[in-house]
């Protein structure tokens, strides 16, 4: 089990097919960007392992079905997600659907209460 964070241009994750990041602009993304490089340990797969400072090992991004993901982030994953969904004009969000903002979640609103 674990907690699950997108990379997602569409308002919820789960909708993101209908607004994908496409796999070749994650690609791109993973080519570009000398902080992550292609998971030799799955060739020619989407998977990509950053290598900033992480309590992780191996911390990793996957892309599919539209959107960039990866499992339980630490707050130093969190800010490159938040760095990589501004190139690709998108948003980081929690499998929960909280919006994240690089220095953690965005706080939620339940209106003026009046």
């Amino acid at each position: 089990m674990g907690y699950d964070l997108f990379i997602t241009r569409a308002e919820d994750w789960i909708d993101s097919e209908s607004n994908p990041i496409t796999s070749e602009e994650w690609l791109a993304v993973v080519d570009e960007d000398s902080e992550l490089t292609p998971w030799a340990a799955y060739p020619n797969s989407h998977f990509a392992v950053w290598s900033g400072k992480s309590e992780h090992a191996e911390p990793w991004l996957d892309w599919a079905k539209g959107y960039i993901y990866t499992k339980n982030p630490d707050a130093p994953l969190m800010k490159k997600m938040v760095e990589i969904a501004k190139r690709l004009n998108a948003r980081v969000l929690g499998q929960d659907g909280e919006e994240y903002l690089g220095r953690g979640r965005l706080p939620l609103t339940f209106g003026d209460g009046g």
